[in-house]
């Protein structure tokens, strides 16, 4: 398989968009965590030992060693019941499927956008739990008072060296940190088996790396020997990284584009992977064939588009009718169920001929009940108004 593109952080589409300002403020980007902040006191008293020393019933039990993705080696106990994930670790464990198992999360975990699928399916599961941190607006923050009232057996993170083991301190829980994870490499990999050992559902995640590996060998041999000159030129525009954008927010060497060797304007125009700020001329020199917006800054393009209506006169995807919407493929970090049925979907729409056997229908349902268990979530999308499409202006 080539080596993928690497990708840096799931209403109406303007609510989305002032959500998106605030928990989902971080989306594409890396939280600042040389100096995460934290609450309280130090707390390592007996109340966290007995959370990792116990069991809810309160019968001893025993203790095992695991490595996480920094090389530490973290004692846990031999089974886990209760986790707190914090950072991107809750969307990896939601995956996993035992979202469950969580006990206590943080602030933005309970958005109610369906872009955030992972936390929209497990609305139940995670409403009312301890609040136990935030990444909001690129902020990493850990509440460790609320971490030991939840009583979690391990405590998953995607944070620094540093962060993790002033957590363990300050809450006397083991904590295991892993990669925040890069779409569609093999990182994410590493942290989905990492999680599944802790977890005890080291199966589940050797099906879930199967199953990506089997979705990215596919697209790439229906698309690897297309010539470039039979393949449109495509942007990803109307990005999301720290809140939503117009048509000047674009994706560089974005992964979804990658995988099915689209011709992608933005490809090295910066050592970024994911979004980033573009003169609008720059998307006049391009003059993509067909442009991809994120749905949460299709208004955003809309308002543009009524007043500089000369400017898209200008751009061909818009006169010829090839401007499509899709759902955002991240909320902090990247999702991966999204960009997966991106993939298929561009590239069915790029490639008819390659994909004639494909209905998209089923494979978005396929795929959505693999990482979600919700087949139909395609539906879900599409009734918040944040589904697939093509988007028409002007009229």
């Amino acid at each position: 398989m080539k080596n993928a593109v690497k990708m840096a952080s799931v209403l109406t589409a303007f609510v989305l968009a002032v959500s998106l300002g605030a928990c989902g403020a971080k989306q594409n980007q890396t939280a600042d965590q040389s100096k995460p902040k934290h609450t309280g006191s130090s707390a390592a008293d007996s109340s966290a030992g007995s959370a990792k020393d116990k069991t809810a019933g309160g019968s001893e039990r025993g203790i095992r060693t695991v490595t996480d993705a920094l090389g530490r080696e973290v004692e846990i106990p031999s089974v886990v019941d209760a986790i707190v994930p914090l950072g991107n670790a809750p969307r990896m464990v939601a995956y996993l499927g035992v979202a469950d198992m969580v006990v206590g999360i943080g602030e933005c975990e309970t958005a109610d956008s369906p872009i955030k699928a992972y936390a929209y399916v497990n609305e139940k599961n995670w409403s009312g739990l301890p609040n136990c941190g935030t990444d909001a607006m690129g902020e990493t923050a850990y509440y460790p008072e609320e971490i030991i009232t939840a009583a979690p057996d391990v405590i998953l993170c995607t944070y620094t060296e540093d962060a993790a083991n002033d957590i363990q301190k300050q809450t006397g829980i083991p904590v295991v940190a892993v990669s925040q994870g890069t779409l569609f490499d093999e990182d994410y990999d590493e942290a989905l088996r990492i999680l599944g050992e802790v977890c005890g559902v080291s199966d589940r995640a050797e099906e879930l790396i199967a199953y990506i590996k089997q979705c990215l060998e596919d697209l790439e041999t229906r698309t690897e020997s297309i010539p470039d000159e039979n393949k449109p030129s495509v942007l990803g525009a109307a990005a999301t990284f720290k809140g939503s954008h117009g048509i000047e927010g674009v994706y560089s060497n974005y992964p979804v584009f990658a995988e099915i060797a689209a011709k992608d304007m933005a490809v090295g125009i910066s050592d970024t992977v994911g979004g980033l700020l573009v003169d609008k001329e720059q998307i006049l020199s391009w003059n993509p064939d067909m442009i991809f917006l994120d749905y949460s800054g299709v208004e955003l393009v809309r308002a543009d588009y009524a007043e500089n209506p000369d400017y898209y006169q200008q751009l061909k995807a818009f006169t010829d009718g090839n401007v499509y919407q899709w759902p955002n493929s991240t909320w902090h970090w990247s999702n991966v169920e999204i960009p997966l049925v991106s993939a298929y979907y561009t590239a069915m729409l790029l490639y008819p001929d390659a994909f004639s056997d494909v209905d998209f229908e089923e494979k978005a349902s396929e795929i959505f009940d693999m990482f979600l268990g919700e087949p139909d979530y395609l539906s879900v999308l599409e009734d918040a108004g944040a589904g697939y499409g093509k988007v028409t202006f002007g009229e």
